[in-house]
């Protein structure tokens, strides 16, 4: 059993900045993701990251802003957010993949979900 705990959310006014970290304790885990999920609203894809690190992936809306990192050593994934946004207020969430993953940015290709951070933007 993976257990994923997120931190880092918190209150930051457009054009800030926040790290978001998530920290997987239990076996071993391959790709690692965050998603994010505003009241009402779908689930959303926003970065994944492959096993090794060498691979990343985002979502078009995230690109040039955010950036996935991952340390295998510390067994824990970041998510730097730059030039926030009110759209980007939301619960994000940090999911693990157990085996190899064909479509990264799939939420069904995940096996391990945190309990999610809060990340509100105001204007």
């Amino acid at each position: 059993q993976v257990q994923l705990v997120e931190s880092g959310g918190g209150l930051v006014q457009a054009g800030g900045s926040l790290r978001l970290s998530c920290a997987a304790s239990g076996r071993t885990i391959n790709t690692m993701g965050w998603f994010r999920q505003a009241p009402g609203k779908e689930r959303e894809f926003v970065a994944a990251i492959s096993k090794s690190g060498l691979a990343r992936y985002y979502a078009d809306s995230m690109k040039g802003r955010f950036t996935i990192s991952r340390d295998n050593a510390k067994n824990t994934v970041f998510l730097q957010m730059n030039s926030l946004k009110p759209e980007d207020t939301a619960v994000y969430y940090c999911a693990a993949a157990q085996g190899a993953t064909a479509t990264v940015g799939a939420g069904n290709e995940y096996d391990y979900w945190g309990q999610g951070t809060q990340v509100t933007v105001s204007s």
